[in-house]
């Protein structure tokens, strides 16, 4: 565990998110899974770390032909599978020293217009991380006004989303980010300097509803404690409140860490912890790696530890997801 700045392979398009800050606070050896490759910033770092073996899981099978420069460098230490991390426990096939997962969408992907998943870059509205399923376009052109509104406000917190929604349904057909991103904003106030774009949360609500992020997040939690051996390590980066909240929940509720009974109610018993929290706060980026990396700012890295205590079902009532998980969009 060093805090010496590592420097991600020349060939690698973005830097990996407090990845120093997770090498600090974790031992890198063993096997580990990187739950969202990408571009494959998180397992470069955990070869050159020390790990015996990175098997890299990702939905989106374009992240692999990108990684097809490099990938050969390490041998059989690396491991490429396609799919989703909420089935990481089966798609590791042995039990594993540790899960790093960089939640929400990529910045290579960001940067791909074709993908659809940036309204600064005009492109077909797609926002699918894999390659089926439901698109962006299929959701805006098809759901209800009321869907449209509630995936909005829950998945973005978008307080005009009754307008938007009502907007989209006068707008349609669209197939395009540069027609959303516009109706978006024409129902919104225009963005001062240092604002983030209008349509900021309205996009990042479509997306989270294509890809089922909260359904796969926290079946990835749950995948991972199933999956870590007793002292293996859990790393989680969230880029928003939402994804904190529940990855917050999911670890203090593991760690028995919800508070005790009062007199008017009294503690119930708890099972054993499967998780410690080390550190039980949040980590955010500090002054260095904000300079190096802009894309840092709203991060939050939890890390928990795994006891020897067997795993457990999840109370997903007290998670705080959102009120449209495990219901169908369209």
């Amino acid at each position: 565990m060093s805090a010496a700045v590592r420097e991600p392979h020349s060939d690698a398009p973005h830097l990996p998110v407090l990845i120093d800050t997770i090498l600090d606070h974790v031992d890198a050896s063993g096997v580990w899974l990187d739950g969202t490759f990408g571009a494959g910033g998180y397992t470069q770092a955990f070869l050159e770390a020390g790990s015996d073996c990175v098997i890299g899981v990702d939905r989106d099978p374009m992240v692999f032909e990108m990684a097809s420069s490099w990938a050969a460098d390490f041998g059989d230490r690396l491991k490429l599978v396609e799919g989703t991390f909420s089935e990481l426990d089966a798609l590791a096939g042995c039990e594993l020293d540790g899960v790093v997962l960089d939640l929400g969408v990529s910045s290579m992907q960001l940067d791909q217009a074709e993908r659809g998943f940036s309204f600064l870059r005009d492109g077909p509205l797609d926002m699918r991380m894999g390659q089926d399923g439901v698109s962006a376009a299929d959701l805006v052109n098809e759901a209800s006004e009321a869907l449209l509104a509630d995936i909005l406000f829950q998945y973005g917190e978008e307080r005009a989303s009754r307008r938007i929604a009502k907007a989209i349904i006068a707008a349609r057909p669209m197939v395009t980010t540069a027609q959303l991103a516009d109706v978006v904003a024409g129902c919104l106030p225009k963005s001062k300097p240092g604002q983030s774009h209008p349509a900021t949360r309205s996009f990042q609500a479509i997306r989270i509803a294509v890809n089922d992020e909260f359904g796969q997040l926290i079946k990835g939690l749950e995948a991972a404690e199933r999956a870590l051996k007793p002292g293996g390590f859990l790393a989680v980066v969230s880029f928003h409140s939402l994804e904190d909240r529940v990855v917050k929940k999911f670890m203090a509720s593991r760690a028995g860490a919800t508070g005790g009974g009062s007199r008017y109610a009294p503690e119930v018993a708890q099972d054993a912890p499967t998780f410690t929290l080390t550190p039980r706060r949040a980590i955010a980026a500090d002054k260095d790696e904000l300079a190096r990396n802009p894309r840092s700012r709203s991060a939050k890295l939890r890390v928990a530890t795994r006891t020897e205590a067997p795993a457990r079902a999840s109370d997903r009532a007290g998670l705080g997801l959102p009120k449209l998980v495990g219901k169908g969009l369209l």
